[in-house]
C-alpha cells in the first residue's frame, strides 16, 4: 500500500459514518443523558442492555459487540504474551512518547485543549492505560470482558466530538478536516502501535520480532474497532513507518497548545514521581524518546538529567539479559513490570473505572507457546522519504 499527498488528503474528509449517524439521531431525540446514565451499567461482554436504551443506541450496540471476522486468535494471543512481557516498558512509551507525539500534531494539540473531558492529561491517560489493560486481557472478547464495551464507548465518545465541533462552528473544516478525521485516527493507531515499538527499540528492550509484529496486529484489531477504514490501514510495519512518516511530515509543527498540553503531562508525572529530586527525568524521558526537535516545539525543560537518561538504555539491557537467562528471574521481573504498572494506573484512575461517556457539552487457550523468542531481535523499519 503506497500513501500520498491525495491519499491522505482524502482520510481528512473522512469521519465514522455508523458512530456519527447514531451520535447525531441521540443529539436530536434528546436522549443522551439517558444513554450515558444507562451505560454506565453496561461494562462487560454479554451484560443484557438495560430497558429503556434508546433504540438507535441498542442497534449500534448490537452492530459493533464482536470483534472483526478477519481476526487471527493465535497472532492475538502473541500480542497478549509480547504485552505481559512488556509492560512497564509499554506503559512508559505510552506516557513519555505517544502522548507527546498527539501534541506535536498542532490540530490534535487544538483539539484536545478545546474539547473539556479530554483537556486533563490525568483522565486521558487513565482512559488509555486502562483501555490498553482491558485489551491486553486473556478474556478480552469473551463474556465478562471489558474490552469490547470500551472500544464501543470510546468510538461514540470520538463521534460527539465530531458532532459538537461541527454544530458549534469551532473547527475549521476546510482547512484541518473532519475532526477525528480517519487520517489522525490511522496516525493515532500508529502512535499507540509503531512509535511504542520505536521507543522500545531507544529503550534497548529486547524484542522479537514475531512479538512486535503481534502487538502492531492487536491494534489493527483495535482500530477496526474503533472505527478506522481497514481498507486505508497500514497491514505491516513497513508500510506502518511510510504512513506515520508522511503523516508527520505533513503536520508536526510547534503550537501553544501543544506546549500547555506537554507541561500538564510533565507536572501530573512529577507529582507521582515520590519527592522532587528525581522531577527532572521526566522531562529528561520525554526528550530521549521524541527527540530534541520535537521536545524543543513542546517546550521539555532541559536538565542535567538528559544526559543520565541516555544511560537507561544499558541498565535495562542488564535487566533484560537476567531476564533472557534465568527463568526465576524473568517472573521476578514479570511480576515487578505488571505491579508497577498496576501501580501507575491506579494512581491514574485513583482506584475508580474510567466511564467512556458521551459528552453532552462539549478465548484464554490459542496453543501458543508461553515463551517469548529473543534470538531474533526486532529492528525497526527504515524511514521513508515524502513522495
Amino acid at each position: 500500500m503506497t500513501y500520498t499527498e491525495a491519499s491522505m488528503d482524502a482520510l481528512r474528509r473522512a469521519g465514522d459514518e455508523l458512530a456519527d449517524a447514531t451520535v447525531a439521531t441521540l443529539f436530536e431525540r434528546g436522549e443522551v443523558g439517558k444513554f450515558n446514565t444507562l451505560m454506565r451499567y453496561v461494562s462487560t461482554v454479554g451484560a443484557p442492555l438495560p430497558d429503556g436504551l434508546p433504540d438507535v443506541a441498542r442497534e449500534y450496540l448490537q452492530v459493533t459487540s464482536t470483534p472483526p471476522t478477519w481476526v487471527d486468535w493465535g497472532e492475538m494471543e502473541r500480542a497478549r504474551l509480547f504485552f505481559i512481557d512488556n509492560n512497564v516498558h509499554i506503559s512508559t512509551a505510552l506516557s513519555f512518547a505517544s502522548m507527546p507525539a498527539c501534541y506535536v500534531v498542532p490540530h490534535v494539540a487544538q483539539l484536545l485543549s478545546a474539547t473539556h473531558g479530554l483537556k486533563y492529561p490525568s483522565k486521558r491517560m487513565a482512559e488509555t492505560g486502562q483501555f490498553t489493560v482491558y485489551l491486553m486481557q486473556p478474556d478480552a472478547f469473551e463474556a465478562d470482558s471489558r474490552f469490547i464495551p470500551a472500544a464501543q464507548k470510546v468510538r461514540l465518545l470520538h463521534a460527539s466530538i465530531r458532532h459538537h465541533l461541527k454544530r458549534e462552528n469551532r473547527w475549521d473544516i476546510a482547512t484541518l478536516g473532519t475532526p477525528i478525521c480517519q487520517e489522525d485516527m490511522i496516525g493515532g493507531q500508529m502512535f499507540f502501535s509503531l512509535l511504542v515499538l520505536d521507543s522500545l527499540h531507544r529503550l534497548g528492550i529486547h524484542m522479537s520480532t514475531e512479538g512486535a509484529e503481534a502487538y502492531y496486529y492487536a491494534w489493527r484489531v483495535v482500530g477496526a474497532m474503533l472505527g478506522i477504514d481497514q481498507n486505508a490501514v497500514p497491514t505491516t510495519l513497513d508500510e506502518a513507518r511510510q504512513f506515520l512518516d508522511l503523516y508527520m511530515l505533513r503536520h508536526m509543527a510547534p503550537s501553544d497548545e501543544g506546549a500547555h498540553l506537554t507541561r500538564q503531562l510533565i507536572d501530573l508525572y512529577e507529582e507521582i514521581v515520590p519527592g522532587t529530586f528525581f522531577d527532572p527525568i521526566v522531562s529528561a524521558l520525554i526528550r530521549h524518546l521524541v527527540g530534541d526537535t520535537c521536545a524543543d516545539w513542546l517546550q521539555v525543560p532541559r536538565s542535567r538529567w538528559d544526559t543520565v537518561v541516555k544511560a537507561v538504555p544499558h541498565l535495562l539491557g542488564v535487566l533484560e539479559t537476567i531476564e533472557d537467562r534465568s527463568p526465576l528471574g524473568a517472573w521476578a521481573l514479570d511480576r515487578l513490570g505488571h505491579l508497577t504498572a498496576v501501580l501507575e494506573l491506579s494512581s491514574l484512575t485513583r482506584g475508580r473505572v474510567m466511564h467512556y461517556a458521551i459528552p453532552e457539552q462539549l478465548k484464554k487457550d490459542f496453543g501458543v507457546e508461553g515463551t517469548v523468542s529473543r534470538t531474533h531481535r526486532w529492528t525497526p523499519p527504515a524511514a521513508t522519504v515524502s513522495p
